[in-house]
């Protein structure tokens, strides 16, 4: 179950690695080559930002990566499966048990509570009513929101609103958390906040972080690698020197392959 305050739950970080990966599509009379031949491995538990400009196609590999969509070509391998070759059902259970999402908008569901909404992964794994309530409840007091377990979304602050979206995507314990700029719709307070809490994912609870941002102040601050895209393509993979030795001084988590 998810860790509660004083406590740090182990878990197996995921690995990642595309191999010559292409989404392309057609809009119109044209190709739209989104993705376009992408090589990258990212080890399990590094904290990896991908970083680019709008159109850069950070978001359609992070989508790549989460099983949401499938590649026109290559490989997208997560823990050593590669979900070019998954059927639906299988791509379902990756996304329900393998992977967290959070995005720049929240997409909680209005007319549920709080506590609801962080409860609806486990709805679906069919996890039993009172084990849902439990985890639910231990999840959203690591995130500080112990006392919004009754309130709606329209009720909540945006930046509690990412932390329930935060929470939702914690509940089924992901190997993998992914991030598609998390921090977009907050003040700056609120955001660093929000980072703060990913960064403890990563740190504490041993995952494998990977973020889409533009902003690259905000990427140097909390990943330990930065991924450059530009029209489809990977133009720099560098690390982030100052992060890998925080890291490193705190004993970070460990950095298996794929």
């Amino acid at each position: 179950m998810i860790a509660t305050p004083g406590t740090k739950l182990q878990v197996t970080a995921a690995g990642i690695q595309t191999e010559n990966v292409c989404r392309h599509y057609v809009m119109g009379q044209n190709l739209i080559r989104a993705v376009d031949g992408i090589s990258v491995r990212m080890l399990g538990g590094e904290f990896v930002a991908l970083l680019g400009t709008s159109g850069s196609g950070k978001s359609s590999l992070l989508n790549l990566i989460a099983g949401l969509d499938r590649p026109t070509s290559g490989a997208v391998v997560v823990e050593g499966r590669n979900l070019a070759k998954l059927s639906r059902a299988e791509l379902a259970k990756h996304r329900l048990y393998t992977v967290g999402m959070v995005f720049q908008s929240f997409n909680l569901i209005p007319n549920m509570t709080v506590l609801e909404n962080v409860e609806l992964p486990l709805r679906f794994a069919e996890v039993e009513r009172a084990r849902r309530d439990s985890l639910a409840r231990e999840v959203l007091d690591r995130v500080g929101l112990s006392n919004r377990l009754q309130h709606r979304p329209s009720e909540l602050s945006g930046g509690e609103q990412q932390r329930t979206a935060l929470a939702r995507a914690l509940i089924n314990r992901p190997k993998l958390l992914l991030a598609d700029e998390p921090t977009g719709n907050l003040d700056s307070r609120t955001g660093t906040e929000i980072m703060n809490l990913i960064r403890e994912c990563n740190e504490d609870l041993r995952m494998t972080v990977v973020m889409v941002t533009h902003e690259r102040a905000l990427a140097e601050q909390y990943a330990q690698r930065l991924v450059f895209l530009a029209d489809g393509k990977l133009v720099n993979d560098q690390p982030n020197d100052q992060n890998l030795t925080s890291t490193t001084a705190q004993g970070g988590g460990s950095r298996e392959g794929v």
